[in-house]
């Protein structure tokens, strides 16, 4: 090793006593085959998460129920990780996003630019969004859902280094962003719809209901690879 390699691997070895995580450390994770900058304004796209992806491009491309070029809407888009997945195997789809954090959208930008996809990033607060007058054929969401009770049993390279706005809702409101979501999604999908959640696996009836209890139909629960409830779509 040179001096300036040892002196990096000390400095990584520091971070990792420290429980950063190796993304953040390194700036940079793959996701869906892609490469993606992250640092510590988004969260870490996880392999469940690819799962969300891999089935709404499944339902796109075997689907005739959407128009030619269907327009997709990701919700609190963080990395930009969905969006951008979407986009780069979805050519012909007409992908935006939305993140109420100006840093987050910042590194979706540089990812999106990075892996040559056009998103069109939108800064928008879902709990009380702008973006009103578009109708879209998929509307997608990994929204926060973790309660705040839940944090003592986190790891600590989660706890202490992801950002919190993207994890945690309040414990006696776990459905908070999956109500907004719903609300939005009913009055903004285009007909024949659909509305993809990633979902916390002890929230799975509970997200179910919401969804019936909002007015939408043919509801599908889907687990993950580790076989816990972990997506769910519906249409209008």
């Amino acid at each position: 090793l040179t001096d300036e390699q040892r002196r990096k691997g000390q400095e990584y070895i520091e971070q990792l006593t420290r429980f950063v995580p190796i993304q953040y450390i390194l700036g940079e994770t793959e996701f869906y085959g892609l490469k993606f900058n992250v640092n510590p304004s988004v969260l870490i796209p996880r392999p469940e998460t690819e799962e969300l992806v891999e089935w709404i491009i499944n339902d796109l491309q075997f689907s005739n129920s959407c128009t030619h070029k269907p327009e997709i809407l990701d919700i609190g888009t963080g990395s930009g990780c969905i969006a951008i997945a979407l986009k780069k195997k979805l050519t012909y789809a007409g992908v935006s996003a939305i993140d109420i954090s100006d840093d987050a959208l910042a590194v979706a930008s540089e990812n999106a630019e990075m892996n040559r996809v056009g998103v069109e990033f939108l800064k928008d607060n879902i709990l009380n969004p702008v973006v009103n007058d578009r109708k879209w054929n998929v509307i997608v969401s990994n929204p926060p859902y973790i309660p705040v009770n839940e944090k003592s049993e986190m790891a600590d390279n989660v706890v202490n280094f992801e950002p919190h706005l993207a994890l945690f809702v309040p414990d006696e409101d776990p459905l908070l962003f999956y109500r907004a979501i719903a609300a939005y999604a009913k009055q903004h999908l285009a007909v024949d719809g659909k509305l993809y959640f990633e979902i916390h696996i002890e929230q799975a009836e509970n997200c179910k209901k919401l969804l019936e209890s909002v007015g939408f139909n043919d509801i599908t629960l889907r687990k993950d690879l580790s076989g816990n409830d972990r997506m769910i779509s519906a249409k209008i």
